[in-house]
């Protein structure tokens, strides 16, 4: 070991990913949960997610400010990681009232969302500046609503690393004396953001890399997915099906066989996969949480795979087996802390929408995505979204959304609309797409994973005219699912639609192509992606 790194714990996200960086660079960590810890610390490591008022008000409810504040003006090393540096400011207009560390005399703003997603979700390139090997033209992961100015820090005397998302530059990285602090999250950037959490610990403030002439901006992300069951033998396995159906059309086969989730997730990651999604498509509903298959599954692939992890299946209000209830909010914390990033809810976000429309658009405030992204920010909630298209000769025969369609359905009809099902597309519901990615919009998830039912399996290409449907319907970031066959498909989605990003599944599993035949596709068609 080359030394112990403190890091303050005050319960804020994924925590196990940033101990496995620190880690896998030779380093051992010590989390301080009491101010009186920080007086042992030589290199202090301050990170957060979510909503600034609920980070600050935390670690000021537990005593954290001064000592923090002591510690800075000691001289000691100190790095910030996402809202770590948000909090250096004086406040946010996310949370009015609430005041930071106020070491860098400024307001955060949230971003324009007429013209862009937002949150900002994926990688962007560092734009100006050079900070312990953040330099132009590198890729780092983002995921934030609201943006520090560079202006009023450097007016201060903070060096600055910028980054430009649409319109608005936006500060990347600080640094001043003895601090660091990063907006984006080191430790889910690949080895780019391994190496930067080393220059840190090293003290070396003057490392640079060649710069990379790349587009400046917010990349297309590509993102791998594992659907993860227990096959008939009770291992667990990846699997993928036709149309949800996940078993082999021999019935002595059983489920579908086509890896085990923590190697595919190395692989594809050294691949080149901007993300990983891991779908529990069974739920271990017999075990208790606590020994859950997939929390190991992520514990393991947090070890060594840092670009972000989402988990989907089981994320709602649950009754273990001997009893105890245990709210979405408590099983999303335990998925967090065995490394997962985000947490994508299915079957239950519609069972939320049906209520908000029936309430008359009024939030409970007790939903799962509201209690997970009051505490964890609307980064850390995804809904997937499962719909399949219903066919009407004109749209009058529907008091659902409907569009005008180029594939006419099989009695010519020329319009459609998307209804969603729930239970694994097993049962529909009196819902279109449009409402419930507005429903759940409003509830405070961040973005939406959108499959098609009819698209799932087929190898045809993803349904360009419902993703773009529901980007016009909301701000939020979207991911295209279903129906990816060929490189081509990933292209032509980012050509003919303004999709964030793209999944693959099956296309991966099957070895037809790698994702790194994807993303020369994309670079070939000159589409600004991750390399």
């Amino acid at each position: 070991m080359t030394g112990t790194v403190h890091v303050v714990d005050v319960e804020s996200g994924n925590l196990e990913s940033l101990k496995n960086a620190i880690e896998w660079l030779g380093y051992s960590v010590k989390w301080v949960t009491e101010p009186e810890q920080l007086k042992d610390a030589e290199k202090l490591i301050f990170p957060g997610v979510g909503n600034y008022g609920h980070f600050v008000g935390e670690f000021t409810a537990k005593g954290f400010k001064e000592p923090v504040i002591e510690y800075i003006n000691s001289g000691k090393p100190f790095m910030g990681i996402c809202v770590g540096l948000q909090a250096l400011f004086t406040s946010s207009v996310e949370s009015p009232g609430t005041e930071g560390l106020d070491l860098i005399h400024d307001s955060l703003l949230k971003f324009d969302p007429s013209t862009k997603s937002v949150p900002q979700i994926g990688w962007a390139a560092a734009k100006t500046g050079s900070l312990y090997g953040v330099n132009n033209g590198r890729r780092f992961y983002f995921v934030h609503s609201y943006r520090a100015s560079p202006e009023a820090a450097r007016a201060q005397g903070w060096e600055v690393v910028t980054a430009q998302y649409g319109d608005e530059e936006y500060i990347a990285a600080l640094c001043k004396d003895n601090i660091f602090a990063t907006q984006f999250h080191p430790e889910k950037s690949g080895k780019e953001g391994i190496k930067v959490i080393g220059a840190f610990l090293k003290g070396d403030k003057e490392t640079q890399r060649p710069a990379e002439a790349i587009t400046p901006g917010l990349a297309k992300r590509v993102i791998a997915c594992l659907d993860v069951r227990t096959n008939d033998q009770g291992d667990l396995v990846v699997t993928k099906g036709d149309q949800y159906d996940v078993r082999e059309k021999s019935s002595e086969s059983g489920v579908r066989n086509l890896g085990k989730p923590v190697t595919l997730a190395q692989k594809y990651s050294d691949d080149g996969a901007d993300e990983i999604t891991f779908l529990n498509i069974t739920s271990f509903r017999n075990s208790p949480l606590k020994d859950a298959p997939m929390l190991e599954v992520l514990r393991q692939t947090a070890k060594s795979v840092f670009v972000p992890l989402t988990v989907g299946g089981g994320i709602r209000d649950i009754v273990e087996p001997d009893g105890t209830v245990l709210s979405a909010l408590t099983v999303a914390s335990m998925y967090f802390r065995s490394g997962a990033d985000k947490v994508s809810i299915g079957s239950d976000a519609v069972f939320a929408a049906e209520e908000y429309y029936a309430s008359g658009k009024i939030l409970s405030g007790k939903t799962a995505i509201e209690t997970i992204s009051r505490a964890f920010g609307a980064q850390a909630v995804i809904v997937s979204v499962d719909p399949k298209r219903v066919y009407v000769s004109k749209p009058e025969d529907t008091k659902h959304h409907t569009i005008h369609t180029e594939f006419k359905g099989p009695n010519g009809e020329e319009y459609c609309w998307y209804q969603c099902s729930v239970k694994g597309g097993r049962e529909f519901r009196d819902l279109d797409v449009q409402q419930l990615v507005q429903a759940v919009e409003a509830m405070g998830a961040g973005e939406i994973l959108l499959n098609c039912i009819d698209k799932d399996g087929s190898n045809s290409g993803f349904d360009l005219e419902l993703i773009q449907d529901v980007k016009d319907s909301v701000r939020i970031p979207v991911i295209a699912s279903s129906g990816a066959g060929n490189p081509a498909h990933f292209v032509e989605v980012f050509q003919k639609t303004t999709t964030d990003a793209a999944l693959g599944a099956g296309i991966f599993h099957r070895e037809e192509y790698r994702v790194s035949d994807v993303k020369k596709a994309l670079k070939d068609a000159k589409i600004p992606v991750r390399l």
